[in-house]
């Protein structure tokens, strides 16, 4: 539809109410005398000033129409419109107008209503996820709770009869409260990342260090299964700005999952190198790898693949959710695939 400027439309309007009256006096004239010549006179000009009036309160409701049309109607059904937005009613058709000023308002309407529509349908998934996210860690909670109170409640009532029996309890109780504290603290770190609370430490970091950090914090663990992390290739000067404890926390859960799904004998490789623009840092292990399915889905909060269905080693299913958050928070992206020799391959990087 074909718009013109609102002072198009004034001086449009003007030239109307000047020329209407002008033609109807002229018309009204050659009436009276038969000739367009107005230097003729007549014995009255009753029917020239009638015609002139006329002409006038013609060219007045011309100009009202169009103005009701094209700017008033347009404004109060915008009005309206804008009434049943806040009210959250997004369903409406915003009316346009040959105005161009109120045809760029109506394009600006229609552009706030999609992105509120957006807006709205992202808040509803993010509140589907966040339901599904309190059940299951609910889930996942109870399941150490009530072994821990189990336990507990036979260390009182005296089951366990011999130092030997006390000992296995207490070690059975140890390791639930630590799975309650993993769970707790993944789930505090994913509502973090989740609504972007996290307030990054910009320091320049060496993400080598950060690296063998890990390693060391887990290779008490990998060493009960005798699995060997094997760092061989640790670039020095792997700097980034950036926070080194998210950081480290997000390579603990990587190498943590590397570990739960080696299988004992196998063997993780770490590696970290610097190019002009970015620093990339690999991690593969000689598991199982991922299927098909945990390819597409393995990001996703609270996803376990079918070979982690156990919760004794799948975790929460929050770990390399959080990994990525953390990633992309500092610039960088983390991807996931198939080592062509076997195992799972996790490859990140971080710009410099």
């Amino acid at each position: 539809m074909e718009t013109i400027r609102i002072r198009k439309f004034t001086i449009l309007s003007l030239f109307i109410i000047l020329t209407i009256p002008w033609i109807f006096y002229v018309v009204g004239h050659f009436f009276e005398t038969n000739s367009f010549n107005l230097g003729i006179e007549t014995d009255s000009k009753m029917t020239q000033i009638v015609a002139g009036i006329t002409g006038l309160l013609l060219a007045f409701l011309i100009v009202a129409y169009a103005m009701r049309r094209c700017i008033l109607i347009p404004l109060e059904k915008m009005s309206l419109c804008a009434r049943q937005i806040a009210e959250g009613d997004l369903d409406i058709e915003i009316p346009s107008s040959r105005i161009s000023e109120i045809a760029e308002v109506h394009d600006g309407f229609n552009i706030m209503v999609d992105s509120l529509k957006k807006s709205f349908q992202k808040q509803v998934e993010l509140e589907d996820e966040r339901r599904f996210v309190i059940a299951a860690v609910a889930h996942d909670l109870r399941t150490p709770l009530f072994a821990l109170r189990g336990y507990l409640d036979g260390l009182e009532q005296g089951i366990a009869d011999s130092p030997e029996k006390r000992a296995e309890y207490l070690a059975v109780c140890k390791e639930k409260s630590v799975q309650l504290d993993r769970l707790v603290e993944d789930l505090f770190t994913f509502a973090k990342t989740e609504y972007q609370e996290m307030i990054l430490s910009e320091n320049m970091i060496d993400l080598s260090l950060v690296l063998k950090n890990s390693i060391e914090s887990l290779s008490p663990q990998a060493e009960q299964k005798d699995i060997s992390i094997i760092a061989d290739n640790l670039t020095s000067d792997c700097n980034i700005k950036g926070d080194s404890h998210l950081l480290e926390r997000a390579v603990n859960n990587l190498i943590d999952n590397a570990v739960r799904h080696t299988p004992s004998g196998g063997n993780i490789f770490v590696n970290c190198n610097r190019d002009e623009t970015c620093v990339t840092f690999t991690i593969q292990d000689t598991g199982e790898g991922f299927s098909a399915k945990d390819l597409q889905r393995v990001f996703e909060p609270l996803y376990r693949g079918e070979a982690s269905r156990n919760r004794s080693t799948g975790g929460a299913g929050l770990g390399l959710t959080i990994s990525q958050r953390i990633v992309r928070q500092h610039g960088g992206e983390l991807v996931v695939g198939n080592h062509p020799e076997g195992g799972a391959s996790l490859k990140g990087w971080i710009p410099i």
